[in-house]
């Protein structure tokens, strides 16, 4: 098992080292200036002095020795604390993609349009029926252009479009609502699983919204539902080492070519669960962003499973007999991801834990590693003491209902992903803005409030994100529960 910590990371310690070094080699370089100009400066001022005053002068200057070294081993580890201390990370602002509402697909669209396609037989139908109705999905979901048509149209130009869509949705809203020009923007990470066309999808905004040369531009690929939070990890690294600047995290997934069109059925359940979505998120580093920012970056903990070939296969993206492409999901999904989150807070707890919880937990953990004593169960640190609100990937009902049971949370510490995936579906990587869009939308968050935003992805990965609330954050202009929120929650009978 690997685990990657925002705070212990191998790009953080280079960093560090770097300004480290800079620091060391500007002080030693002008050492004799620092040491010396003080010096001359009290010898003019001690030139009219009484001859008389002379031993009184060899006994000052034994003092400010010991003043002037004092004074520059103050300066050096102040020098190095500023140079090498992480820089502040805001979040600005989000946007969540809304598509039109011709692209909604209630079940019995969805599944009268399965029937008319002709490629699944009546018992792939029926499971896909089941799976619809325990999946916690609503009747205003949305698919894309291509997938509404009959018969369906998953091509290249299709899929382009469907990214297009989300994407500069996204980012012409984010623009609007923050004033930033497109280019202000000094870095550029996108992540899409499922579709990487050549030129990729950083290329097309840098094109659509003509980017500056110099612009750090980055696409993640095959990284799963987790890759929002591997996106803003990466725009944070590259935070810490240019100054000044905004960094632009867009996250999405691409269905139009990702549909299954076969029989089996661990690759059907993606297609009862994945819908149309995508957000666009603004980072900076610079301080006089912090009045208007909404969020301050406070950790990020990644766990990655990868090493053990159960976790690696449980989302899987293959061809069935047939030769069609689909993602297969294993019966030991679950287990994994329950034993992924266990690793995952097993790190991030110390980092924002009570000492409260962090003793209680250690003395039970000794007792069963030492003593052997069954007797003793394992001990569930309460994170409800942590954080103010939860965004837990809207993968599925089974994923909601698993972390609140382990995290033994409350059913309003889960209600904002539950009415995700009710109104959203599954979004991949953007189902946990659409949580903190929700939950900004009930105008919950308070200043100082703390967010954990949790997310799971194939590999198998866990991934964490800790960010603190600025001010009493109000939901921004257009929304995506703008013209819905009223309605929620929502009474699920499942």
């Amino acid at each position: 098992m690997s685990t990657q910590t925002y705070t212990n990371g191998n790009a953080n310690s280079n960093v560090n080292l770097k300004y480290l070094k800079l620091a060391y080699h500007y002080l030693i370089t002008h050492f004799l200036t620092l040491f010396c100009i003080p010096l001359m400066a009290l010898i003019l001022v001690q030139a009219y002095v009484n001859p008389d005053d002379i031993h009184r002068i060899w006994f000052s200057l034994n003092n400010l020795g010991t003043l002037l070294i004092l004074s520059n081993v103050v300066v050096f580890g102040a020098t190095i604390y500023v140079m090498t201390n992480p820089r502040s990370i805001y979040l600005v602002d989000y946007s969540c993609y809304k598509p039109p509402s011709h692209l909604k697909a209630t079940f019995e669209q969805f599944m009268t349009h399965s029937k008319l396609t002709g490629d699944f037989n009546e018992s792939s139908l029926e499971f896909q029926r089941k799976i619809l109705q325990r999946s916690g999905l609503g009747d205003e979901t949305y698919v894309p252009e291509a997938a509404h048509d009959l018969p369906p149209r998953p091509t290249m130009a299709a899929a382009r479009e469907e990214a297009e869509q989300v994407m500069f949705g996204c980012l012409d809203n984010l623009f609007n609502n923050t004033g930033v020009r497109p280019k202000d923007i000094g870095i550029l990470v996108v992540n899409c699983s499922l579709f990487n066309p050549t030129p990729s999808l950083s290329s097309m905004i840098v094109n659509k919204y003509k980017l500056r040369g110099n612009v750090k531009s980055f696409n993640l690929g095959g990284m799963g539902c987790s890759a929002s939070v591997i996106a803003v990890d990466l725009a944070k690294d590259q935070l810490q080492v240019h100054r000044n600047t905004y960094a632009l995290v867009v996250s999405t997934e691409n269905i139009t070519q990702n549909w299954y069109f076969g029989n089996k059925k661990s690759m059907l359940i993606p297609n009862c669960l994945f819908r149309v979505g995508g957000a666009a998120i603004l980072l900076s580093n610079k301080l006089s962003d912090r009045r208007k920012a909404k969020y301050k970056l406070v950790h990020i903990v990644r766990t990655h499973r990868g090493s053990d070939d159960k976790a690696f296969k449980c989302v899987y993206q293959e061809q069935d007999d047939q030769k069609n492409i689909g993602v297969s999901l294993s019966k030991d999904l679950m287990a994994i991801a329950s034993d992924s989150l266990k690793a995952n807070i097993t790190t991030l707890g110390p980092f924002v834990l009570p000492i409260s919880e962090q003793l209680i937990f250690c003395m039970i953990f000794i007792v069963r590693k030492f003593f052997k004593s069954s007797k003793v169960k394992a001990y569930i640190p309460d994170f409800k003491l942590a954080f103010d609100h939860f965004c837990i990937h809207a993968g599925g009902r089974a994923v909601i209902d698993e972390l609140e049971k382990n995290l033994q949370l409350m059913p309003i510490h889960v209600e904002a992903s539950r009415m995700t995936l009710h109104r959203f579906g599954n979004t991949s990587s953007s189902s946990i803005w659409y949580e903190l869009a929700y939950i900004e939308a009930k105008e919950r968050i308070k200043k100082g409030n703390k967010v954990w935003q949790i997310a799971f992805g194939s590999g198998f990965k866990c991934n964490s994100a800790v960010w603190q609330a600025l001010r009493n954050v109000k939901p921004s202009s257009s929304s995506p529960w703008e013209d819905s929120i009223h309605r929620y929650p929502v009474n699920l009978d499942l």
